[in-house]
């Protein structure tokens, strides 16, 4: 496609924290134009009345969700909705000529039993849930830019692959071994109102959630099995950080060769994310803070490997709006219109 031709897009579920992010890097997407916000419970609402700090920059209503509207209008169909829904709106949208990239978990499974039975949503729409690709695309890239379905990656999953594929894709760890204890902030829990994530609640405390069935949990599996060409559980353990956004992902895994040390893994990370500009590998002795990545689309790495117990720590930070949600959606979009990979898309933070 032509660089001079702006494509048009469309945002399904553009109220909550991830749409309001996709306007924000959209609005300043070169080769883009925004036509369509949809939403249910706020159709009819000018959007800079739900965000009023952009009211200089979006003159445009909230319409209802109208698929034969949003085919006829849009190039590219950005969904995001709570799970569950995607999947009876994605395949009309397709069947129209649309390329869809869902924010929900409804497209990043493989195999759909797995879905339902940790989403307890019966499925229909088999046939196009098969073409889908997985939304990360440091790992996925090459089928990202063949597909018009991309199932973009979770925010958990986002920080905890990272930090885990070159350790299953080479075969350093062993699978059975993995922990991933992870950290986030509240914008993770959606704008909704939510008792524990009022600021009274939240506020000067931090604890555990979902703790050992968290639904990222067979995401992660899945991505990992594959990664590793066998099948991998880990330990996976969520907790709420009294932040606004940001995770923190730490893996755990004891190594197969205990004679490799941390020198050793930069080398093999380095190698391995060669060629992706978003995520960086810090040096030895360095270990990343969320706040380097807050607003930005890039992913912090720091690794150690402690010799005295055989293991192996890898330490991921990103914004998860940013490259857990919106930021990797529009990384996706990049690829999918074969546009340079970080085209409109931030890789400076604010600091402090």
């Amino acid at each position: 496609m032509s660089e001079s031709k702006k494509i048009s897009v469309g945002i399904v579920g553009a109220s909550g924290y991830g749409g309001v992010q996709l306007v924000k890097i959209l609005l300043e997407h070169p080769q883009v134009e925004i036509v369509y916000l949809g939403g249910d419970s706020s159709a009819g609402k000018e959007y800079g009345d739900l965000y009023p700090h952009l009211q200089h920059r979006v003159k445009t209503k909230i319409e209802p969700i109208d698929i034969d509207s949003i085919a006829s209008r849009c190039d590219v169909v950005f969904l995001g909705l709570p799970n569950g829904l995607a999947c009876d709106i994605a395949p009309p949208l397709i069947e129209k000529g649309c390329k869809v990239l869902d924010l929900s978990a409804d497209y990043r499974f493989k195999n759909l039993d797995t879905y339902t039975a940790w989403y307890k949503t019966e499925r229909k729409d088999n046939s196009i849930a098969s073409q889908a690709v997985y939304g990360l695309p440091e790992l996925y890239r090459e089928d990202i830019k063949k597909s018009s379905l991309i199932g973009c990656a979770g925010c958990y999953p986002t920080a905890s692959l990272l930090a885990l594929a070159p350790l299953l894709k080479q075969g350093l760890v062993l699978p059975e071994t993995i922990i991933i204890d992870a950290k986030s902030g509240t914008s993770g829990g959606g704008r909704q109102g939510k008792i524990n994530l009022l600021l009274a609640e939240a506020d000067s405390s931090l604890g555990a959630y979902g703790v050992a069935k968290h639904r990222h949990t067979p995401e992660i599996e899945e991505i990992c099995s594959d990664l590793a060409r066998n099948e991998v559980k880990v330990q996976f353990t969520p907790h709420l950080i009294p932040m606004p956004r940001g995770i923190l992902s730490t893996v755990y895994g004891t190594l197969r060769d205990p004679g490799l040390v941390t020198e050793d893994l930069l080398t093999i990370y380095t190698a391995f994310y060669r060629n992706s500009s978003f995520v960086k590998v810090l040096g030895n002795g360095i270990y990343p803070q969320t706040k380097w990545a807050c607003g930005t689309n890039l992913a912090y790495l720091g690794i150690e490997v402690d010799t005295r117990t055989g293991r192996v720590i890898v330490m991921s930070a990103i914004d998860n709006l940013i490259k857990g949600q919106a930021g990797q959606a529009v990384q996706c979009l990049n690829l999918m219109m074969g546009w340079a990979e970080d085209l409109g898309l931030p890789t400076l933070t604010f600091y402090p």
